[in-house]
C-alpha cells in the first residue's frame, strides 16, 4: 500500500507541474499528428494539424485538411471544407467531449492518476502518467500522458477506447503565447465566400 501511496504522489507532483508550466501561458500553438487506431472498422489513419488555445476560457483553433474547428467558449464551428459547409452547435463542456485542446487541462479533474515509470525517446527522458476516469460511464477507460521531464511539458496522449480503438495525439512543435486578434476564435463567414453555415444550436 506505501508503494502504492508514493506512485500515485509521484503522479501528483508530476501533474501538478505540468499545470503550473501551461498555466504560465495565455495562449499555446502547437503543431500535432492525431493516429486512430480502429480494430472494429479495419481504420489506421494518421491527420496532421495546427492546434491554437486558450485553455483557461476553452477558446479554441484547430486546423487541418478536411476541416477546421473553431471554439469562442460557447460555440464550435466546425468547417467541413469539401462540403463548403460550417455546423454549428453549443460547445460541449461535459467531460466526456474530447478534442486536441483538451490535452492539456484533461488531467485537472475527473481523473484518478499513477504515475508508471520513464521512457526515453530520441535521447530524451519521458515521465509518463495514467489517467483513470473516476466517471465510470466513459467511453474511455485510459488516458496515458507522456510528459517531457525536463521542460513539463506533454509530448503524447493516447487515449484507450472501451471499444477497442486507440487514439494518439502527438505534439510535433509548441510555441507559447503567439501573437493572434480577438476574433480569431470564431468562424467569419464574411471571409468564406459560397460557405453555408448550418446553426444546428
Amino acid at each position: 500500500m506505501s508503494v502504492l501511496a508514493q506512485t500515485d504522489q509521484k503522479g501528483k507532483s508530476i501533474l501538478a507541474a505540468v499545470s503550473k508550466k501551461y498555466g504560465a501561458y495565455t495562449t499555446l500553438k502547437t503543431s500535432f499528428s492525431y493516429y486512430i487506431d480502429n480494430p472494429q472498422a479495419n481504420i489506421k489513419q494518421t491527420v496532421t494539424g495546427v492546434l491554437y488555445t486558450q485553455p483557461k476560457t476553452n477558446k479554441y483553433y484547430i486546423s487541418m485538411k478536411d476541416q477546421d474547428m473553431i471554439s469562442d467558449g460557447k460555440n464550435q464551428w466546425t468547417y467541413l471544407k469539401a462540403d463548403k459547409e460550417v455546423q454549428l452547435n453549443d460547445v460541449d463542456v461535459s467531460s466526456k467531449s474530447m478534442n486536441p485542446a483538451k490535452i492539456f487541462t484533461i488531467y485537472e479533474k475527473g481523473f484518478k492518476y499513477l504515475y508508471t515509470g520513464d521512457v526515453k525517446e530520441g535521447g530524451k527522458l519521458y515521465h509518463v502518467v495514467d489517467l483513470t476516469p473516476t466517471d465510470p460511464k466513459q467511453s474511455f477507460f485510459k488516458v496515458r500522458l507522456t510528459i517531457d521531464r525536463q521542460t513539463k511539458l506533454i509530448k503524447r496522449a493516447l487515449i484507450f477506447d472501451k471499444n477497442g480503438s486507440r487514439y494518439t495525439y502527438t505534439i510535433t512543435s509548441f510555441t507559447p503565447n503567439p501573437k493572434v486578434p480577438a476574433s480569431f476564435f470564431t468562424f467569419d463567414a464574411a471571409k468564406h465566400p459560397g460557405v453555408e453555415v448550418v446553426d444546428l444550436r
